[in-house]
C-alpha cells in the first residue's frame, strides 16, 4: 500500500522539538519518535535496535520482561532477559523475573480471569508503579542511545531538546484517569521526567484503539475508506498480548481528515497471553504423571507452543505438533515421539475459543452500539498475526468484512501514538460511561424511597431537609462529545464556617451500569467509582461572602460555584469555577 503523504500536516510549533511514544505492551513493547522541525512534515522513526537483539535487523519490539537482583534492583530487561545464559545466572543468583506487569495497573472494575494462574509476586519493596517506571526508564535509555547513534548530529540534537521532550503514552481503551495518574508517577520514578507540574505536562495519553486508527491512516491502509465521507463506520480491533481494544469510527471530512467515534470504546482481556495460559494449564493436565510433567519441562514445552504452534495454527482438522526436544524424547502414552508432542487440531482450537468468543460478542456489541453503521473491521496488533483468530472472526462476523493490514501491525500503536500527537484526526469521542456529582435531594415524605433513607436526613442552616448521595448526571453514556465541548453545572452550598473554603473539594463520580440514570450513588456498588476529586482553595471568597442567619439562629454563608468537565479529550479534565468580585477564577 502506498503511504498517503497529504494526510500529514507540517509541524506548527515555533522551535525544534522531539516527541517520543512509549507503547508498553503486556508481552512486547516498542518505541517510536519524531523530530519536530517548524514548517516540516514530521517523519516517524521506530527504535529498531535494543540491547540483546542487535543481530536482528529492524526488530522494533522487545519482550516486556525484567529481572531484579536480591536487592530489588533491575539488572536486565527486554531482549537480554530472554537470553538462555541470563536464565541460568538468574537461577544461580536468586533473581526475580517480572513479566505481565502491565496487567497489574488495570482498573479494579476490569476482572482478570487467569485460569487459576497468578501473576508472580513483585520484588521486595516494589509496587506495580515502580516496576512500570523501571521499564519506562529502560525504554528511555534505549531510545536515547539509538537516537544519538543513528542521527548525524544525534548528541547535539538530543542535548538541545532533552529538557522539553514531549511524551505520548498509549494504554488500553478500558483504562481511566487513575491509570493515567499511575503512568505519570511511573515516568517520574523511572527518571524520564522531573517530578514537577511542567514535567508532568509533557505527557499526553492516547488509547491503544485510537493510536491504531492513526497508524492505519499513516500507512494508507484506510485509503479506500478515507477517500470519501459516508455514513459507513469501521471498527479497529487491536488484538495484543493482554487486551483486545475495540474502537469504532466514521469519516466526517476529507480535507482535512475528520474522524468521529461512533460507539463507546471497549476493552477486554482476550489477548494472546490468555491462550498461552490456557495452554500451560492444559499441558499440565495432559502430561501429569509423565516425566515431562515437571514445572521446568512444562515451562519449556509451553514456551515452544507459544513460539510455533500458537502462531501457526490455522485448521482444526490438522494434527498439531509442539517440537520441544531431541529425537530421543519419547513417551507414547502422552503422545510424545521424536521430541514432539502431538495434539489434535480441536484441542488447540479449544485453547483459543474463550478469547475468540469474547471478541465476537464484544464486536457484535460495538456494531449494535453504532446502530449498524459498522461495515468493516481492521484487525491489528501482535495477536492479529494468528491465522486462526483472523479466519474465525471472518467466518463468525460475516457479512461484515474483517481485514488485516499487511504492514507491520505489531508496531502500529507506537507509530500511531506519534500520528495522534502530530495529526489529531479524531474530533469527537463517545462517552463511555455516565459521569456526575453527588448533591442533596430535597426530602419528600410521600416517596417510600426517601422514607427508607430517612436515617441519613440532614438539614441546611436555611431550613430545608435534604437527603445525601443523590446522583446528578452531568454527562450520559454514549453521547458524542467534541474536543472543544465543556460540560458545566452550577451548584450552591451553605457553610457554617468559612475555614472550610480553603479545602473545598468536589468528587466526580462515574457510573458504569448502563444507560439509565441512577437516582442515588451506591458507594459500595461495583458500578460506581470515584473518577477524581477536584480541589480548590476558595478562601478568597470569604471577604465577599455575606453572612446570613439560619432558622436556629446560627450564622451561615451561601457559596455559589460551578463544576466544569472536559470530556472530549483523551484525558479527562475537571475544575471548579467561581466568581470572585466579578472575576471568574
Amino acid at each position: 500500500m502506498l503511504r498517503r503523504p497529504h494526510m500529514r500536516k507540517p509541524y506548527s510549533g515555533s522551535s525544534r522539538s522531539l516527541v517520543i511514544a512509549f507503547d508498553v505492551g503486556t508481552t512486547f513493547s516498542g518505541v517510536s519518535y519524531a523530530i519536530l522541525e517548524p514548517g516540516e512534515v514530521p517523519k516517524i522513526h521506530g527504535v529498531t535496535r535494543f540491547p540483546g537483539q542487535e543481530h536482528v535487523a529492524g526488530n522494533s519490539k522487545i519482550p516486556s520482561v525484567m529481572y531484579y537482583n536480591r536487592s530489588s534492583k533491575m539488572v536486565v530487561a527486554g531482549a537480554e532477559a530472554e537470553d538462555a545464559s541470563i536464565a541460568s545466572q538468574a537461577e544461580d543468583e536468586g533473581w526475580t523475573k517480572v513479566e505481565l506487569f502491565k496487567l497489574r495497573l488495570r482498573p479494579s472494575t476490569m476482572k482478570l480471569k487467569m485460569n487459576g494462574l497468578r501473576l508472580a509476586s513483585l520484588p521486595k519493596h516494589k509496587t506495580a508503579v515502580d516496576v512500570f517506571g523501571d521499564f519506562l526508564g529502560y525504554l528511555y535509555k534505549c531510545t536515547r542511545t539509538f537516537f544519538t547513534d543513528t542521527h548525524a548530529n544525534g548528541h547535539a540534537l538530543w542535548n538541545a531538546v532533552q529538557n522539553d521532550i514531549q511524551f505520548v503514552l498509549s494504554h488500553p481503551n478500558g483504562w481511566e484517569g487513575a491509570q493515567q495518574t499511575k503512568m505519570r508517577r511511573a515516568m517520574v520514578y523511572g527518571g524520564v521526567i522531573p517530578d514537577t507540574n511542567e514535567g508532568k505536562a509533557r505527557i499526553r495519553f492516547v488509547t491503544e484503539g485510537e493510536a491504531s486508527l492513526h497508524a492505519c491512516v499513516l500507512n494508507g491502509l484506510a485509503a479506500d475508506v478515507l477517500s470519501s465521507t459516508s455514513n459507513h463506520g469501521f471498527l479497529i480491533a487491536d488484538a495484543g498480548g493482554g487486551t483486545l481494544d475495540l474502537s469504532s469510527y466514521a469519516i466526517r471530512g476529507i480535507h482535512p481528515l475528520v474522524i468521529e467515534e461512533i460507539a463507546p470504546p471497549d476493552c477486554l482481556f482476550a489477548g494472546s497471553v490468555f491462550v498461552s495460559r490456557r495452554a500451560r494449564e492444559f499441558l499440565e493436565e495432559k502430561l501429569r504423571g509423565s516425566k515431562y510433567g515437571s514445572a521446568d519441562s512444562l515451562d519449556h514445552i509451553a514456551k515452544r507452543f507459544d513460539e510455533t504452534t500458537k502462531r501457526l495454527f490455522r485448521a482444526k482438522k490438522d494434527l498439531q505438533f509442539i517440537s520441544f526436544g531431541s529425537p530421543l524424547d519419547k513417551d507414547m502414552s502422552v503422545g510424545i515421539r521424536n521430541g514432539q508432542l502431538k495434539l489434535s487440531g480441536s484441542e488447540v482450537a479449544d485453547l483459543f475459543e474463550p478469547s475468540i468468543e469474547a471478541a465476537v460478542a464484544a464486536i457484535r456489541r460495538q456494531i449494535e452500539a453504532s446502530n449498524g453503521l459498522i461495515e468493516s473491521i481492521w484487525l491489528v496488533g501482535g495477536f492479529a498475526a494468528s491465522p486462526w483468530l483472523f479466519h474465525q472472526l471472518q467466518e463468525r462476523l460475516a457479512p461484515v468484512t474483517v481485514s488485516r493490514p499487511d504492514s507491520q501491525t505489531s508496531k502500529a500503536v507506537a507509530d500511531g501514538a506519534i500520528g495522534f500527537y502530530c495529526d489529531h484526526h479524531v474530533s469527537a469521542r463517545m462517552s463511555k460511561y455516565m459521569y456526575g456529582v453527588e448533591y442533596l435531594r430535597e426530602f419528600d415524605p410521600n416517596d417510600p424511597d426517601h422514607v427508607a433513607r430517612k436515617g441519613r436526613l440532614c438539614e441546611l442552616p436555611s431550613g430545608p431537609k435534604l437527603l445525601p448521595d443523590a446522583f446528578d448526571c452531568i454527562l450520559s453514556r454514549s453521547v458524542k462529545v467534541k474536543e472543544s465541548m465543556v460540560f458545566t453545572r452550577k451548584y450552591c452550598t451553605e457553610l457554617t464556617s468559612l475555614s472550610l473554603l480553603s479545602v473545598f473539594e468536589v468528587e466526580i463520580w462515574c457510573f458504569r451500569g448502563g444507560n439509565e440514570v441512577p437516582k442515588w450513588i451506591m458507594r459500595q456498588a461495583e458500578d460506581f467509582g470515584t473518577l477524581c476529586v477536584v480541589q480548590a482553595n476558595l478562601s478568597p471568597l470569604a471577604s465577599s461572602a455575606e453572612p446570613k442567619t439560619g432558622r436556629n439562629g446560627k450564622t451561615y454563608w451561601t457559596i455559589v460555584f460551578s463544576v466544569e468537565i472536559h470530556f472530549g479529550l483523551t484525558e479527562f479534565k475537571a475544575r471548579i469555577k467561581w466568581n470572585d468580585s466579578g472575576v471568574t477564577k
